[in-house]
C-alpha cells in the first residue's frame, strides 16, 4: 500500500487593481481605450478597429468622440481616406504605457511584503 500525503501550501494574497488615467475626476484613458486607440492606429479605420475588438462601430466611435472632446483636441482624426491617431494621441499611449508598466511593478512589490494564507 503506497500512502501519498499532500501538504497545503500557504496561499498568498495579492494586490490588485485597475488603471485608469483620469481627467477632470473621470476616467479618461485605460487598457482598452489605449488598445482601440492601437487598433485603430494598425487598421487605419474606426470600423476595423472595432472589429478587431469585436466591439460595435457605435461604441467604438462613441469612446473615440468622448476621449476628443474629453481632451479639447482631437486624439483621432477621420475623413474619407480612413482615420488616423494625431501626435496627442501617440503622447497619451505613450505615456499611459510606461505609467501602467510602474502601476504593474508597485503591485508587485506590494504583494510581496503581504501575508499568505495558512495552509
Amino acid at each position: 500500500m503506497v500512502v501519498c500525503y499532500t501538504r497545503r501550501m500557504e496561499t498568498p494574497l495579492k494586490a490588485d487593481g485597475r488603471f485608469w488615467l483620469t481627467l477632470d475626476g473621470r476616467n479618461f484613458l485605460g487598457r482598452g481605450r489605449v488598445e482601440l486607440l492601437q487598433h485603430i492606429r494598425e487598421a487605419g479605420s474606426i470600423s476595423r478597429a472595432a472589429k478587431a475588438m469585436k466591439m460595435s462601430y457605435k461604441a467604438a466611435w462613441d469612446t473615440v468622440d468622448a476621449m476628443n472632446n474629453a481632451w479639447h483636441v482631437p486624439l483621432v482624426e477621420s475623413g474619407p481616406a480612413g482615420s488616423r491617431l494625431t501626435e496627442d494621441a501617440e503622447r497619451l499611449i505613450a505615456a499611459y504605457l510606461r505609467a501602467e508598466a510602474r502601476h504593474t511593478d508597485f503591485l508587485l512589490k506590494l504583494g510581496d511584503r503581504l501575508p499568505a494564507r495558512p495552509a
